[in-house]
């Protein structure tokens, strides 16, 4: 056990060796090195987290080992430098290093006409990307969790704006990084307040106390405040309403970056904050209800505007804010393995959709707009099955992954409130319509480009079709591991290997979610209306004809994307533009900018006479020597004049 306890130490090792060696010698590697170091790092940790992963269904969690003490001010004060590799972060290191592996492969080839420094400045981000993200993952406590939350938001920052030399990439890398610290200060003080109040913040210890009443000092305000909080932070991290906006700009990052940010790394950060502290959140159930309704509304608000985005990776990235409120609305109705095979089914799919968007774009040279394309499934036939493959698993068509994952969650929301039940359907219904139109437009009818455009369409190389097919096989099978109990008893293998971290929600949720007796009739009626609308998206839009006219009425506000960028610009951006100049005017005025101005003047004249005595002549530095020596002497003889004048006195 002792052996195998190391190994999980190597899982984040291999991403940062990988991260340090193309970052260093950037200026050294070829292309085909660089892209076989970041790689191949992921790849390591794929085949350690395999390792682990057995070795955790085998035998139960591993027992967290304390590498070294991360911070110890006083005895009530510590925080250890611990992994703990249990079925929930096992589960979460093979969906970060299997993707991420895949998306470094695909990036081989999409980003081969970057400069080998900028090749390599790509790569030592993705790698540290994914080292940031396994650090979460693995943290034993939420001090480890917080600096891996940290590292991922710096990696978006710098991945989003990794071509810097566009203003438009560079403000889309700010708005991410600072909405995302707005998110981080709610978890930073949730933190705090356990600290203040248990003394510790290490996961064990936390759970264990919190979960019997007799022993635990927090109050239910307490449980509330905190689990807000963090909830607060997972807005963030994971694009709930208020702190969306940054991520479907995050588009303006390289391809295989939004896939990396979308499926298997950033935003499902705040689900699994969430799941590894579900026992808080069991035990403040305003807080549950809170994110259910949060989450409910993102389902919503985001799909109604994928309706009328027209730019391919836009549309895939309100989707993702779209399934993201799925996951909470499990997480907030008490599915939190509901929640967790959503993050693991949305990977497959979603990374597929995004890769497979960058497999078109590559082919378009470079265009975003579905309306300038059409008729691709001819010219690209392993990217048209692939991508078709993942539209129907993300609309919930049975029997592809996202059917299974997201009927858990609608399962669980009827028993919490019928309500939550048929919002989240109407939900469902927009997703396939969205779905199957972008895949429409894209690849069905006749092509819309220029002539240029259509002479060059191809078929992407195998660095990029392979894990395309790779991701669309796991979207059409992933579901499979969690087969409604509906079906066959014991059948969701998911649910029986997460039982041990959910053990405790479920005892104090008094009784897990009844199954319904007609939930396969539910399945199959809704089943029959989302193939439906899929049929009835794929015939409006299969003959579609670019008229150049913009979209009027409702249908505006859905592609102005309901004004909220407009909103907060004129609500908070603008009036602390307005109050920042307001108080450098104050500044300019009240004379403390002449002040200031003066100081700095001064210095820079005193800095340019001392400079004189670096004169370069040995003659010069004797003669400052000299009189060195001859002022030193007069300090000294006048104070022991002084202090024997004094003893004279006294």
């Amino acid at each position: 056990m002792g052996q195998i306890n190391y190994l999980v130490y190597l899982v984040p090792l291999f991403p940062l060796l990988g991260f340090l060696v193309n970052g260093l010698l950037r200026n050294q590697l070829s292309k085909g090195l660089i892209g076989f170091i970041g790689s191949g790092s992921i790849l390591a940790s794929f085949v350690v987290s395999i390792a682990l992963f057995l070795q955790v269904k085998a035998g139960g969690a591993i027992p967290v080992h304390e590498l070294f003490t991360f911070i110890n001010v006083s005895p009530t004060f510590k925080v250890d430098f611990a992994f703990q590799v249990d079925q929930l972060s096992s589960l979460f290191l093979l969906v970060i290093t299997g993707v991420g592996f895949l998306i470094h492969v695909y990036s081989t080839s999409y980003m081969h006409d970057e400069e080998a420094p900028h090749f390599a400045r790509y790569f030592a981000y993705l790698n540290l990307f994914v080292f940031s993200m396994l650090l979460l993952v693995l943290g034993a406590n939420y001090v480890i969790m917080f600096i891996g939350w940290e590292g991922v938001g710096l990696c978006s920052y710098l991945l989003i704006g990794f071509w810097f030399k566009n203003d438009n990439y560079n403000y889309a890398a700010k708005k991410a990084f600072i909405m995302n610290r707005i998110g981080d200060l709610g978890f930073l003080l949730a933190v705090f307040w356990l600290f203040e109040k248990l003394g510790t913040v290490n996961y064990t210890n936390v759970f264990a106390i919190v979960s019997d009443p007799q022993k635990s000092p927090l109050t239910q305000a307490d449980i509330t405040g905190i689990t807000l909080l963090l909830f607060v932070g997972a807005t963030g991290k994971s694009a709930q309403i208020p702190l969306y906006t940054w991520l479907p700009d995050a588009m303006a990052g390289p391809t295989p970056v939004s896939a990396l940010i979308h499926a298997a790394t950033m935003v499902t950060a705040g689900i699994y904050m969430i799941a590894r502290s579900n026992i808080l959140y069991t035990l403040a159930p305003f807080t549950q209800a809170v994110v259910a309704i949060i989450g409910l509304a993102t389902a919503i608000f985001a799909a109604s505007i994928a309706l009328q985005q027209n730019d391919i990776k836009k549309v895939l990235a309100y989707s993702t804010v779209s399934q993201l409120g799925y996951m909470f609305l499990g997480l907030g109705v008490g599915s939190y393995t509901g929640a967790v095979f959503h993050v693991m089914t949305h990977a497959f799919f979603k990374a597929c959709l995004f890769l497979g968007a960058g497999s078109v774009i590559h082919a378009m040279g470079g265009e975003q707009d579905i309306r300038k394309m059409g008729g691709l499934s001819k010219y690209m036939p392993i990217t048209r099955i692939t991508f078709l493959i993942s539209c129907i698993a993300i609309a919930g068509i049975p029997p592809f992954a996202g059917f299974f994952s997201k009927d858990q969650i609608l399962a669980a929301a009827k028993e919490a409130s019928p309500l939550f039940y048929y919002i989240g359907v109407g939900g469902a219904l927009l997703t396939a319509f969205y779905m199957f139109r972008l895949y429409t437009m894209t690849f069905v009818g006749k092509f819309r480009g220029t002539h240029d455009q259509e002479h060059h369409l191809h078929e992407s190389p195998f660095a990029i079709t392979f894990p395309l097919v790779v991701l669309a096989v796991l979207a059409g099978t992933g579901g499979f591991l969690g087969i409604p109990e509906v079906f066959a008893k014991n059948a969701n293998w998911l649910q029986s290997y997460l039982a041990p971290i959910f053990d405790v929600s479920t005892k104090l949720q008094h009784a897990p979610p009844a199954e319904s007796s007609n939930e396969i009739v539910l399945m199959a009626v809704t089943s029959v209306i989302i193939v439906a609308v899929s049929v009835w998206a794929y015939v409006k839009f299969k003959d579609y004809k670019a008229s150049g006219e913009e979209a009027t009425g409702f249908a505006r506000i859905l592609a102005n994307k309901w004004y909220v960028d407009e909103i907060y610009d004129a609500v908070i951006v603008k009036p602390l533009d307005a109050l920042a100049g307001l108080l450098k005017n104050v500044v300019e005025k009240s004379g403390i900018d002449g002040v200031v101005n003066g100081v700095g003047r001064l210095v820079q004249y005193s800095s340019r006479q001392i400079r004189l005595l670096q004169s370069g002549m040995v003659g010069s530095y004797i003669l400052f020597m000299v009189l060195s020596i001859v002022v030193l002497f007069v300090i000294f003889w006048n104070q022991i004049q002084i202090v024997e004048f004094l003893q004279k006195v006294f």
